[in-house]
C-alpha cells in the first residue's frame, strides 16, 4: 500500500507539471503540431534517463522508482496525449504533420533519454 501512495502522490505531481508546461507553452485546440505534448515527452525521456541512471549508480536510492518513474515521470509524460494527438491529425487528413510527429517523437525521445544517462555518468 506504501507504494501506491508514493505513485499516487508522485503523478499527482507530475499531472501538474503537465498542465503547467501546456499552459505556459499556450496549448491550442485546432490541429497543427502539437509542441507542448512533443516537448513534455522529449523532457521526460531525459529525465528518465538522468533518474535510471542515477539509481543504478546507486546515488538516487532505486526505492524512489515508484515516487519518481511511475508517478511523477508516469503521470508527466502524455503519451496517451501523444497518441489522440496523432489520431486528429490523421482525422484533419494532415498526414505528413502525423508521420512527422510520431518519427520525431520517437527518435528525440530515445536520443535524449540516452542523453539524460549519459549526462549522469553511465
Amino acid at each position: 500500500m506504501n507504494q501506491l501512495l508514493w505513485v499516487a502522490l508522485g503523478g499527482a505531481l507530475g499531472s501538474i507539471a503537465r498542465y503547467g508546461v501546456s499552459q505556459w507553452m499556450g496549448v491550442r485546440e485546432a490541429p497543427q503540431f502539437p509542441w507542448h505534448t512533443f516537448s513534455i515527452n522529449v523532457a521526460g525521456c531525459l529525465l528518465i534517463g538522468l533518474v535510471w541512471a542515477l539509481m543504478q549508480k546507486q546515488i538516487l536510492d532505486p526505492s524512489l522508482r515508484f515516487f519518481l518513474i511511475t508517478g511523477i515521470l508516469g503521470g508527466f509524460t502524455t503519451f496517451s496525449a501523444f497518441g489522440l494527438e496523432t489520431f486528429q491529425l490523421f482525422q484533419a487528413k494532415q498526414y505528413f504533420t502525423a508521420f512527422s510527429y510520431v518519427t520525431m517523437s520517437n527518435v528525440a525521445g530515445i536520443a535524449v533519454l540516452f542523453i539524460g544517462y549519459k549526462l549522469a555518468g553511465s
